[in-house]
């Protein structure tokens, strides 16, 4: 089977040529084909390491059939894989959602790929909470650690890594198999070394919620930046962040920068008001906030980012890297991405204009507009 597009992401460029899907196997058989298609572009699904909900459904409360109903319409955006993400809830309320997410990999939907979970929390800095309800974070207890990762499959969870029993808490959930990632944190420059040294590899939406950059107190955005085993996780919504922070984010971190939605149950609806935990949430001009202004999510889709990212000036097989092969490598750095013959087909279409036509998970056709 043809995609019929005029180029595809190969090895981090644009490659000219038809791609050729496998349908037995559903994997990539060849790429770079003679004729190619007169328009369209393909690359690896996209792939979001943090969505809290989509189309109306909070993912804390998720059931089998909602989780049917986000797989089918987050193929429109174009991904493929998601680590539903769990936020500030109660140490039973983690349970839950874990274990109902443990149900559903036992009968997977059809559409995108449900990863295991990103816990936002309960190990957070209440100096960062942000829109999270700081009476639910806590400060590091192996126990609840040990009880979390063993109600459901956690994937990754974020930490605030200067407090209190981090570094335990740290090497447990590495002994896991979690990954790590700072955020929500007040965590000094000195202090995420000491995380990043000891195994936390991704900062959660880097330069919101959590210590502030300043010349002589860089904080946690300095050090994920710098340090080349970091993955930085982005909100390009340009609202989280202004524009010249998305640029220096990939001027500063190249290969590295993974975007990401953050985003809550109104995304990919017509909901104008949300109640959080009894707390009403605004959605107005393309932004989710809380009454006092505090930004509570977002309501962003990951192809909305790219076109963001694209318009920004950041060159097209940057921004498509960022939304596929670098969180993709974040989860599984094993395994080589980028449209290789032979690689799984979780594929994404897009228009002249950057906008999903097409989307493929395991060769078989999730979406197509």
């Amino acid at each position: 089977m043809r995609l019929g597009v005029a180029a595809a992401l190969v090895d981090g460029r644009l490659l000219g040529g038809d791609v050729e899907i496998d349908s037995a196997t559903g994997s990539i058989a060849a790429v770079g084909c003679s004729p190619p298609g007169s328009s369209g572009v393909a690359a690896p699904g996209f792939v979001d390491v943090q969505i809290n909900g989509f189309a109306g459904i909070d993912f804390r409360r998720a059931d089998p059939d909602d989780y049917a109903a986000v797989a089918a319409a987050l193929a429109s955006t174009g991904v493929t894989t998601i680590l539903p993400t769990y936020y500030s809830s109660s140490i039973d309320g983690y349970r839950r959602a874990l274990a109902m997410l443990s149900e559903v990999h036992r009968s997977p939907p059809a559409g995108t790929r449900l990863g295991g979970a990103h816990l936002e929390g309960p190990f957070l800095s209440r100096a960062w909470a942000g829109a999270h309800d700081p009476r639910r974070l806590l400060e590091p207890e192996l126990d609840v650690a040990r009880a979390l990762t063993g109600a459901g499959p956690v994937a990754l969870m974020t930490v605030a890594p200067e407090q209190n029993g981090a570094a335990e808490l740290i090497a447990q959930l590495r002994g896991a198999g979690v990954r790590l990632s700072m955020g929500h944190t007040d965590a000094t420059a000195a202090e995420a070394h000491v995380a990043v040294d000891a195994g936390v590899t991704m900062i959660t939406h880097c330069f919101n919620a959590h210590r502030r950059f300043a010349g002589r107190d860089p904080g946690p955005a300095a050090v994920a930046l710098v340090r080349p085993e970091m993955t930085v996780g982005l909100i390009a919504d340009l609202h989280h962040v202004a524009a010249d922070a998305v640029r220096l984010c990939f001027a500063s971190a190249p290969g590295r920068v993974a975007l990401v939605t953050d985003a809550v149950a109104p995304a990919g609806s017509s909901m104008t008001t949300w109640d959080i935990d009894g707390v009403v949430v605004t959605i107005e001009r393309g932004t989710a906030r809380l009454a006092d202004g505090t930004l509570a999510g977002s309501v962003a889709t990951m192809d909305e980012c790219v076109r963001n990212v694209i318009g920004l000036g950041i060159e097209p097989a940057v921004a498509l890297a960022a939304a596929s092969v670098v969180p993709r490598r974040f989860l599984d750095s094993a395994t080589r991405y980028g449209l290789r013959v032979g690689d799984v087909a979780d594929v994404v279409v897009l228009d002249d204009q950057w906008r999903p036509t097409r989307t493929l998970v395991g060769g078989i056709e999730a979406f197509v507009s």
